[in-house]
């Protein structure tokens, strides 16, 4: 029964991140600014992890693949993260 709950538990955490993630990519284009306090918060909780990411890749033209390398990231982590549960 714990085991399902972490199980869970992770899923949950990692569909989270991933929803904040793609928000923060699809708001602005909506235009929601970023004074806004939902985009400062999506922005708090995203940019410690992909601006490492930025410094090691670079724009293409005014693309940003940065969000999509660290989803990627994600799911692998929570894939391992998941099997060594189970």
């Amino acid at each position: 029964m714990a085991v399902w709950f972490v199980y869970r538990l992770v899923r949950v955490l990692f569909d989270l991140y991933t929803l904040a993630l793609i928000a923060r990519i699809v708001l602005p284009m909506l235009g929601m600014s970023y004074a806004h306090p939902v985009m400062r918060f999506l922005w708090n909780i995203t940019e410690p992890l992909l601006a490492p990411i930025r410094r090691h890749i670079p724009l293409v033209g005014p693309f940003d693949f940065s969000p999509m390398v660290l989803i990627l990231i994600l799911w692998v982590v929570e894939q391992v993260i998941l099997w060594v549960i189970l």
